[in-house]
C-alpha cells in the first residue's frame, strides 16, 4: 500500500525557502481562526482584523509604516549576527538602551534649539545600543561565555534600568506624578515625512539602511567575510578572516542598529520615556528576520508582516473584543510554523511502499 515518507532533498529547494514564510502565515490564519472560534469568540472575524484589515483600510498604512521602521531596523542588526553564526538574542535591552542614551542628550539640551540636535539624540542611540552589546562580544571573545544568555540577561538589566530613571531623577517634576520623562521639544521628535502625515522620517531611513545592508552583505568583503565565518568556521580560518573580530563586528552593529531604533521609537510615536516604552520589539524583530530568511529585503517584508499584526491586533480589540494578547499568541504562532515549515526546504514527501520513514 503507498504511504507517505520524508525523502532529503538532493539540495536545499529555494522555491520552499521562500514559500515556506507564506505557508507559515497561512497556517497561523488557519490555526488562530480555529483556537479563538474553539474559546468563543468569533475566529474569522478576528482573523480578518488582524491580518486583513490594516491592508484594506488605507487610513491604516501610515500606522504600518511607522509600526514596521523600528522592527525591520532592529531586525537587519540580527540578520548580521544571525548569518556569523552569532546570535544576539537581547536587541530588546540594546532597544532600551539606545532609547535612553538619547534620551539623556535630549534632557540636555531641552532648553537648546537647533539642526544638530536629532541627529546628536541619534548618534547616542547608536552608542547606547552598541555599547550594552559589547558586554555579551567582550564575554564571547575573551571568555567564551555564550552570548544567547547574556545578552538575554542584559534585557531584563536594561528594562529595569528605564524603570528606575522615569521613577526616580528623570521623573518630570510637571508630569502630575505619572512616571515619565519631560516631553520631548520640537527640534528633539522626528519630523513627519508630509504636512499632516503620521510617517516619520524613520520610515524612510529603515528602508534606506535595508538597501545599505543589502550591498553591504552582498556585494562588499566584508558581507563575504561574515557569510564564511557563519558557514564554514574552517574554511574562514584559512581564507585569514578573524571570527572575534567578526563577532565584535556583528554585535556592536546590531547593538547599534537596536540603539537607533529605541531613539526612533521614543523620538517618534512616544516623545518622551515612559515604563510603557519596552513593547518587545527587539523580541519580535527575531521573527522577523527569520521571516525574512535573514535577507535585507525580505526583512522589510517580514517586518510589514508583523506591523500588521499590531496594528491588527489592536482593531481585534475594539471589533472582535479579543484580549490584548492575542497579538503576541499570532506572532508566537508565526515563529513555531515558521521554524516547523522549515523542514521543507531540505525534506519532500513522496510515497512509498511498505513503512514509511520518518525525518529526523
Amino acid at each position: 500500500m503507498p504511504m507517505l515518507e520524508w525523502r532529503r532533498r538532493s539540495e536545499p529547494s529555494r522555491a520552499m525557502l521562500y514559500l515556506s514564510p507564506l505557508i507559515a502565515i497561512a497556517l497561523t490564519m488557519l490555526t488562530g481562526m480555529l483556537v479563538f472560534s474553539a474559546i468563543g469568540y468569533d475566529g474569522f472575524h478576528a482573523v480578518k482584523a488582524i491580518f486583513l484589515t490594516p491592508l484594506l483600510e488605507p487610513q491604516r498604512w501610515a500606522d504600518l509604516g511607522v509600526k514596521a521602521a523600528p522592527l525591520v531596523i532592529i531586525a537587519l542588526g540580527l540578520a548580521i549576527g544571525f548569518r556569523a553564526n552569532v546570535w544576539n538574542i537581547g536587541a530588546e535591552g540594546q532597544y532600551v538602551m539606545g532609547a535612553i542614551a538619547g534620551t539623556g542628550v535630549a534632557l540636555l539640551t531641552h532648553d537648546m534649539t537647533g539642526w544638530w540636535i536629532l541627529p546628536a539624540m541619534a548618534l547616542a542611540g547608536v552608542i547606547g545600543g552598541a555599547a550594552w552589546a559589547a558586554i555579551p562580544a567582550f564575554l564571547k571573545v575573551r571568555l567564551q561565555v555564550s552570548e544567547i544568555l547574556t545578552s538575554l540577561m542584559l534585557s531584563y538589566v536594561a528594562v529595569q534600568f528605564l524603570y528606575y530613571l522615569v521613577r526616580g531623577p528623570w521623573k518630570d517634576p510637571d508630569g502630575f506624578n505619572f512616571p515619565q520623562t519631560k516631553m520631548f521639544s520640537g527640534d528633539q521628535v522626528l519630523p513627519a515625512i508630509a504636512e499632516g502625515s503620521l510617517v516619520h522620517l524613520g520610515v524612510p531611513v529603515a528602508l534606506l539602511l535595508a538597501l545599505t545592508a543589502w550591498f553591504v552583505l552582498g556585494r562588499t568583503v566584508a558581507g563575504y567575510a561574515v557569510r564564511v565565518v557563519g558557514r564554514a568556521p574552517a574554511a574562514a580560518r584559512h581564507g585569514g578572516f578573524d571570527a572575534n573580530r567578526i563577532t565584535w563586528a556583528a554585535l556592536l552593529a546590531s547593538g547599534g542598529l537596536a540603539g537607533l531604533a529605541g531613539l526612533f521609537e521614543a523620538a517618534g510615536p512616544f516623545g518622551q520615556l515612559t515604563p510603557q516604552f519596552p513593547v518587545g520589539y527587539g523580541f519580535t524583530a527575531i521573527i522577523v528576520a527569520f521571516l525574512g530568511r535573514l535577507s535585507p529585503i525580505g526583512i522589510v517584508f517580514g517586518g510589514l508582516v508583523l506591523a500588521v499584526t499590531y496594528v491588527g491586533g489592536e482593531i481585534a480589540q475594539s471589533t472582535v473584543r479579543l484580549p490584548q494578547a492575542a497579538t503576541g499568541m499570532f506572532q508566537a504562532m508565526l515563529l513555531f510554523f515558521l521554524l516547523a515549515t522549515d523542514v521543507l526546504v531540505r525534506w519532500r514527501l513522496a510515497f512509498r511502499r511498505g513503512h514509511a520513514k520518518v525525518a529526523p
